[in-house]
């Protein structure tokens, strides 16, 4: 109740402002406007929504972090625990999309260049592993991304790692990017092995997970070493910073760029998180993250009426929430965050 009677206040109080702006600047009747020097152009304060954000994350019951910005990189920026280093689970795989697209750019790849799926690569989840059961499948670089960032098919991934020349490559094109606080180390396979304790090598994951089924419940839970572990982590900084270098067509080509954002709009995976409480219709190209006491959604929001776009990231980490509550946070969070742009008043 507390948190949503701000939200309200703060909302008043951006629309006051604009209005009380808009009088002031009103020219006479016959002069000429004004201009308004660099150094007065009106920003909203974050103060209010930030602290919004901080009551929100309590019912995570864990440590949240927030990045966000216009993805045209006018008005103020908003963060929460943003250069705090979180598990980037799933969400890693912005990454890996972004160096197979540049290896497109520069013609080493091609979007319908065919790549063999070997037992070797399957790793469980819901498509590949589950549904192609038998040797013999091969699938373009274009449908192993629709898998891998749509569906979050980690056997996907993991082929997609491979072309891309392994974890040393993704983050060496992520540096190139000017990000720094992101890091990729392994594939999916090695991070959910190290994640329960299983050997790096003999039976496969799927094999060791049916034989454990006591460990089902522990894939939701925090586990400390996982958490404390440096390795294939980011700040939400540096995954914002990463996705407006794709999502404003610096990083990629403008095909590309359109075919990562095209595919990342059909994400069907976290329909609860960044979209759970936007209002119909919303376009949100995002893709989430899950293992553990971590659950992350990362991605670009479009305001209505050509408002622009958001760039967001949230994390959150060491969670003992239930996976709904969790789920929940992100999804006041976006709401939050899409209220404030798209009623905050730009610079003249």
């Amino acid at each position: 109740m507390r948190q949503c009677l701000r939200s309200k206040l703060n909302r008043a109080a951006v629309l006051l402002f604009v209005l009380v702006s808009s009088l002031l600047v009103q020219p006479q009747a016959g002069a000429a406007k004004p201009a308004v020097p660099a150094a007065m152009t009106p920003v909203a304060s974050t103060a209010g929504l930030e602290a919004d954000l901080a009551d929100i994350s309590v019912a995570a019951k864990g440590t949240v972090g927030v990045a966000a910005w216009r993805l045209d990189g006018r008005g103020p920026k908003v963060f929460l625990n943003a250069n705090d280093r979180y598990p980037m689970a799933s969400t890693y795989k912005v990454a890996v999309a972004g160096a197979i697209l540049a290896a497109v750019d520069a013609g080493r790849l091609r979007l319908d260049q065919m790549v063999s799926v070997e037992p070797r690569h399957l790793v469980p989840s819901d498509v590949i592993a589950e549904r192609f059961v038998h040797p013999g499948v091969t699938l373009s670089v274009h449908n192993l991304l629709e898998l891998m960032l749509t569906e979050s098919d980690n056997t996907a991934t993991d082929v997609l790692m491979e072309v891309a020349g392994g974890p040393p490559a993704v983050t060496q094109w992520v540096r190139s990017q000017g990000v720094n606080d992101l890091r990729v180390d392994r594939n999916t396979d090695s991070v959910i092995r190290q994640f329960f304790g299983f050997p790096a090598a003999g039976e496969s994951l799927a094999e060791l997970l049916a034989a454990h089924p006591e460990l089902d419940a522990s894939g939701v839970r925090p586990n400390a070493a996982f958490d404390n572990d440096p390795q294939d982590t980011t700040t939400p900084t540096a995954m914002a910073t990463l996705l407006t270098r794709i999502f404003s067509g610096t990083a990629l080509s403008p095909a590309n760029t359109r075919v990562i954002s095209e595919i990342m709009g059909r994400c069907r995976t976290g329909v609860n998180r960044l979209k759970g409480r936007l209002p119909e219709p919303v376009v949100v190209a995002h893709k989430t993250g899950t293992i553990g006491g971590t659950v992350n959604d990362v991605g670009v929001i479009t305001l209505p009426a050509n408002g622009g776009a958001v760039v967001i990231a949230v994390y959150i980490k060491k969670s003992e929430a239930m996976m709904e509550q969790r789920e929940r946070v992100i999804a006041d969070i976006a709401r939050s965050v899409r209220d404030f742009y798209l009623h905050a008043p730009l610079p003249w």
